[in-house]
């Protein structure tokens, strides 16, 4: 995960008030967004093991596992995703979703920058303050007029405007 929710309400007075599970959900479908969009599953392949899984357990393990870190497993057959660690032991890895019992699961650690961080901070701020006011340009209390932006792919990606999502540009990846 990017971040978690109880870390965004703890460090941004913004954020505080807000219902925890449904701003984790938020920023869950954010990270799969920023995923999908740049092509980009941010794995550092060099902290990378195989094992069983039993349970929300991976047994087996690498040094540079800690508690908090995002893990993706693929190359099984029905665990593949992302999952953050739990526990780290001499013998396991205890994630934080069940998973299917299968004999071979890749897991490979994913590290995310911290500019992406500070990104999807804004992106959930737009999320929480501005998603009922999408396409308002202009608004004028006094006679009330509202003048509404055009909502086409020139100003707006995956449903936020264009300038939130320049951060993204240095780590889109090619798609074959």
């Amino acid at each position: 995960m990017i971040i978690s929710a109880s870390e965004l309400m703890k460090k941004y007075p913004d954020f505080t008030g807000q219902d925890e599970s449904i701003l984790q959900e938020k920023l869950d479908g954010i990270e799969n967004l920023i995923r999908k969009y740049t092509n980009n599953n941010f794995q550092n392949r060099n902290i990378r093991f195989t094992g069983d899984s039993l349970g929300n357990r991976i047994f087996g393990g690498h040094p540079f596992i800690r508690v908090g870190d995002t893990l993706q497993i693929s190359e099984s057959e029905v665990n593949d995703g992302l999952y953050v660690v739990k526990e780290v032991t001499e013998n396991f890895v205890r994630l934080d979703k069940d998973l299917f019992e299968v004999p071979h699961n890749l897991l490979t650690k994913v590290v995310y920058p911290v500019d992406i961080k500070q990104g999807v901070i804004n992106l959930v701020k737009y999320e929480c303050e501005m998603r009922d006011k999408v396409g308002v340009k202009f608004e004028r209390l006094s006679r009330h007029d509202v003048e509404y932006y055009d909502m086409t792919s020139a100003n707006q990606v995956m449903g936020y405007p264009v300038s939130l999502l320049g951060f993204l540009k240095p780590y889109m990846k090619a798609r074959f």
